[in-house]
């Protein structure tokens, strides 16, 4: 127990709780397209300190998503890697500069909202799914990222508009998501935030994230395209009512 109390500066307990929720979540993710980095959000929320919540979930994913990225690198869409970069990096530099927010609670019911239209309304536009729409998705999303923690849901949600294979999907989502996550080290890092004294609990989280990884797509592997669909949906489906309930909170000062 005593290599578990120097993970990280919470308890032995904890740690190991939260290496065993990176495995799940993770092998969540790869079967089911997305939902994982929330569900791995949610349970940091309740024993980490807020401070060192966003850029610790942030290197985590970044290790979790790269481990998935090694093992479907075939399936990548380079294209829409290439469109997506340049609007994570200004993303970024938004995130780190930003002094403006919306008001609590309007910022994920926006996101619910397009997450919703994606799952059950017309498909986006052509033009919606090029490089400039790519690019433009990919540095609104960073900087949500960056607010509010996990962003998931509306990067797959676009990446879903313009995929029909279920392991294009879910490698070239978790490609975006490698960038994205990434520029959390930079945009902490600007404001002060000591990476160090969590390093051991996100190698940790990380390597378990990697196993995760594996046995999730060995479900994926069994799953049909309807079936993948299906389940793809409803996670997008459920998150965002998630977080129409959170907005709503928030917004209306219910808590």
């Amino acid at each position: 127990m005593l290599l578990l109390d120097l993970l990280s500066p919470l308890s032995a307990g904890i740690n190991l709780l939260l290496i065993v929720i990176s495995v799940f979540t993770s092998a969540f993710t790869a079967a089911v397209g997305v939902g994982g980095g929330l569900l791995l959000i949610m349970a940091l929320a309740q024993v980490m300190p807020a401070a060192a919540l966003i850029p610790v979930h942030g290197m985590v994913q970044t290790g979790s998503n790269v481990g998935r990225v090694a093992l479907t690198w075939r399936h990548v869409d380079r294209k829409v890697i290439a469109a997506f970069l340049p609007g994570v990096v200004l993303g970024a530099l938004a995130a780190a500069w930003l002094l403006i927010r919306l008001p609590a609670g309007l910022l994920e019911l926006c996101i619910a909202a397009f997450v919703l239209y994606s799952c059950w309304g017309p498909g986006l536009p052509r033009r919606a799914l090029g490089r400039a729409g790519v690019l433009l998705a990919g540095a609104l999303t960073t900087l949500l990222s960056s607010l509010v923690g996990a962003s998931g849901p509306l990067v797959a949600a676009f990446i879903k508009q313009g995929q029909a294979d279920r392991l294009t999907k879910v490698a070239t989502f978790s490609a975006c998501m490698s960038a994205q996550h990434l520029t959390k080290a930079f945009v902490f890092g600007m404001a002060g935030f000591v990476f160090r004294d969590w390093l051991g609990l996100m190698l940790a989280m990380i390597a378990s994230g990697f196993l995760g990884t594996w046995l999730g797509l060995r479900l994926l592997s069994r799953l049909s395209e309807h079936r993948f669909d299906i389940l793809f949906n409803w996670a997008l489906t459920l998150l965002a009512l998630r977080l129409v309930w959170l907005g709503a909170s928030r917004l209306m000062g219910w808590r």
